[in-house]
């Protein structure tokens, strides 16, 4: 009855539009103060939470992709798509997801990639001859390849609480993340063949060598960053390291970054990492009030009570992650959920690769959906349009990323194809 109330308790300050940390950390402290807990163990269990050396990562990554963002990698990216795409039928749809499966390799937060490529690419696509409501629907879907696509920020989060590699999970995530590039790609080709009045932008072999060019020591990211963790050369947060001097080396190269914009870039990064890593601790916080009062030992005998079968608890499990990410923040769901689907999951001698990659991408297209849909209300506000635009813009292109949901459950071998290839 006790979680049952303190389970209303954050419903109803999440309606109320409080912060996801704050509608955690409130009925988590009051819940241990009424209990006979000290606010000392409260003190602890906070800053126990973010001490893990995987999530040292994290504010790494995030800076990775705001060094990639200030640099100016956006913008050659796209004027490399738009070169080679340009006489193609609906070529700025293509280029849309093209960039962002792109830069992906180096933002790996959607809202980064809504909010850097969202005033790019949505005013070049109205202006020739895309309805708004689509191009705002194609450029929304298409971020969601970032928290999918490595680096991962929720991969680096679901491996730290799992105990699972974080290479075997970036490797795992790589098919998923490709076949929603080519699941977005088949309904611009289905919307593209209903409109008559689309422009072609036009080609030129001159502007493919010439972007192309502007394109190739960026493009040197990911293979720096990934190939350096699949390969064995760096860990997660090395790599993360890497990456960033890196990008900072082509940012002042390409005189997009210089010493003034570094305070604003640290700044940033540290405002974002804070307001993760408090989602973390508030989060755990709760789980410790779910595990005192047994609710991952009651949740896996329901869930065991109702099916033995590991495809169907997939199914719920996706299910349940579609449900808790339309109000839920994904970093939140996946500190209270993850500790105990885990071992519900190896009893079913489910992978955990799987579980992880299936709960990730399942959480995403909460992104899209109200009434959180972080990345409705980031495209909302960069480009001034309703809410309700964007969302209505981005509803058919949900449809395959739940059809990859399904492939992911009834073929679960297929994800786990390149890590076992990598020995991972």
């Amino acid at each position: 009855m006790t979680v049952i109330l303190m389970l209303l308790a954050i419903a109803a300050l999440l309606v109320l539009r409080v912060p996801v940390a704050f509608a955690f950390l409130g009925p988590g402290l009051v819940y241990l103060l009424s209990t006979g807990h000290s606010a000392g163990l409260a003190m602890r269990l906070v800053a126990e939470s973010t001490a893990s050396f995987p999530l040292l990562a994290i504010p790494l990554f995030i800076l990775l992709g705001s060094l990639a963002g200030h640099a100016g990698i956006a913008d050659r990216l796209f004027d490399f798509a738009l070169a080679l795409m340009g006489k193609v039928r609906g070529g700025l749809g293509y280029v849309s997801i093209g960039v962002s499966l792109g830069f992906s390799w180096m933002s790996g937060s959607a809202v980064a990639d809504a909010a850097a490529l969202g005033k790019i690419q949505v005013p070049q696509m109205v202006k020739n001859g895309y309805s708004k409501r689509f191009s705002l629907g194609v450029v929304g879907s298409s971020a969601l390849i970032a928290p999918v696509m490595p680096p991962s920020i929720p991969a680096v989060i679901f491996a730290g609480l799992g105990a699972v590699s974080t290479g075997a999970l970036f490797a795992a995530s790589v098919i998923p993340a490709i076949l929603m590039a080519l699941g977005l790609a088949i309904v611009v080709f289905i919307w593209v063949r209903r409109q008559p009045d689309i422009q072609d932008i036009g080609f030129s072999w001159a502007r493919v060598a010439e972007t192309g060019r502007a394109v190739l020591a960026p493009l040197l990211a990911p293979v720096i960053i990934l190939g350096g963790i699949l390969g064995g050369f760096f860990t997660p947060t090395e790599a993360a390291a890497v990456g960033s001097l890196y990008m900072l080396i082509l940012g002042v190269a390409y005189k997009k970054i210089r010493l003034r914009d570094l305070p604003k870039i640290f700044v940033d990064t540290v405002m974002t990492t804070a307001a993760i890593m408090l989602i973390v601790a508030s989060a755990a916080l709760v789980g410790y009030v779910f595990a005192s009062e047994r609710v991952p030992q009651d949740l896996a005998a329901l869930m065991l009570g109702l099916t033995e079968d590991p495809t169907l608890f997939l199914v719920l499990v996706a299910l349940l992650m579609l449900v808790l990410g339309t109000v839920v923040d994904a970093v939140a769901v996946l500190v209270l959920t993850v500790p105990m689907l885990m071992p519900i999951a190896a009893e079913l001698g489910i992978d955990p690769i799987v579980l992880g990659v299936l709960m990730i991408l399942s959480l995403m297209i909460g992104l899209l959906t109200p009434p959180v849909g972080t990345v409705l209300y980031v495209m909302s506000s960069t480009l001034r349009v309703p809410v309700g635009e964007v969302f209505r813009g981005a509803a058919p292109f949900i449809v395959p990323m739940l059809v990859i949901c399904v492939v992911i459950i009834a073929f679960p071998d297929f994800i786990l194809w390149l890590p076992s290839r990598l020995g991972l």
